[in-house]
């Protein structure tokens, strides 16, 4: 695609926002379209925080991803005059002598000279004397990671985009005619239709709903909850001092990060939960799931037995069949790019994921093979 040609990015999350911020820095024309605006309560990439973590077992694409995404999220930070990534480290609980998850990326955390810690049980007893370990065999912490400002970062690259000359609107959208390998134009909500030289759609969870024939059976989307516990107010600040923790018990999978703004100690379900709506769908808790979230909390952080629930959150996961994020074009239409399938993992990685869309566009990369697929 030349430079200067005009380009409409439909959707301001994480993958779309910092999309478009990378192809106008790249040198074309943005155009940025969100039906309900930037880190919105019903996107994959709203509620407060995110967890930015390089563990990825085998795969050394997606850890060069995060070591690419880390830069740049430090870089944007000061341009963005906002505090957004919090380096309190991540902290994995494991049950076994090895943990393919965690011992498989030792590799790669060496060759970027970001090495992990391993705790053996009495260490990690000592170091944090609240947790209950009885059940642990060992842990690893990643000094490097920690966690992200989710809502506000969608913000803020939207603002971004924005005063280095990007347009943003704010109206749902809906593909027009494909004609002869070619879109020709979106529908605007506000009775407007938008002309662009390529479309790049990064909906989220909104992508299959979009381009059903295509996506309907590879873009789903879950309910995954989190919740928002109060600590007791003589143990706050060493709650909130705490690092990103992630238990891989092999079974349930629970995640939770500190601190929070003073929101509360958060618990993340990651297993994947019931089909959800993300428009029409309400946001209100599970009963079973909470009450199976509150047991693991009151087992590993036994202080909490009486914690208060302060807030809950439905974060809609937009999966992919593999976990696998997509980057691919519309088979019917080559000015058409979709980019989704963040599957619960894809925050962290959304300066890369920009900077990678918008340098295949200008034809200077190919895209990882993982994210290609035939549709």
């Amino acid at each position: 695609m030349p430079l200067r040609s005009h380009i409409v990015v439909v959707g301001a999350g994480a993958f779309g926002g910092w999309s478009a911020l990378y192809l106008l820095r790249q040198g074309y024309s943005v155009t940025l379209v969100d039906a309900w605006g930037p880190g919105n309560s019903r996107a994959s990439s709203g509620d407060e925080t995110r967890v930015i973590r390089s563990t990825y077992g085998s795969n050394e694409v997606y850890f060069d991803f995060n070591v690419r995404a880390l830069t740049l999220w430090k870089e944007n930070e000061g341009l963005f005059q906002k505090k957004l990534f919090f380096n309190t480290g991540v902290l994995w609980f494991c049950y076994e002598d090895k943990t393919p998850l965690v011992d498989d990326s030792i590799p790669y955390a060496k060759k970027h000279g970001m090495e992990y810690e391993k705790l053996n049980h009495e260490e990690l007893t000592k170091r944090f004397p609240f947790v209950h370990t009885d059940d642990l065999h060992h842990a690893y912490f990643d000094s490097f990671g920690g966690y992200l400002k989710a809502r506000e970062a969608c913000q803020a690259v939207c603002e971004q985009f924005v005063k280095e000359g990007g347009e943003y609107i704010q109206a749902h959208v809906e593909p027009g005619a494909i004609d002869h390998q070619q879109l020709n134009r979106i529908k605007l909500s506000n009775g407007q239709s938008l002309q662009g030289d390529l479309y790049l759609f990064a909906c989220g969870s909104w992508l299959g709903k979009i381009f059903p024939d295509i996506l309907q059976q590879v873009i789903t989307c879950t309910k995954q909850e989190v919740y928002y516990f109060g600590v007791p107010s003589q143990h706050a600040a060493a709650f909130d001092a705490f690092p990103v923790w992630i238990d891989v018990d092999g079974k349930d999978f629970y995640y939770g990060i500190a601190g929070n703004a003073h929101r509360g100690f958060k618990v993340g379900v990651d297993i994947r939960g019931e089909a959800f709506d993300p428009t029409q769908g309400e946001r209100m808790v599970t009963p079973g799931v909470l009450a199976k979230a509150r047991n693991f909390l009151v087992h590993r952080f036994p202080l909490l037995k009486d914690a208060p629930l302060l807030e809950s959150r439905v974060c809609p996961y937009e999966n992919s069949p593999d976990g696998n994020f997509i980057f691919e074009v519309h088979p019917e239409a080559s000015n058409i790019f979709l980019l989704g399938g963040g599957s619960g993992h894809g925050f962290k990685h959304g300066p890369a994921v920009g900077e990678m869309v918008a340098q295949v566009i200008a034809g200077k990369i190919t895209p990882p093979g993982i994210f290609r697929r035939v549709l």
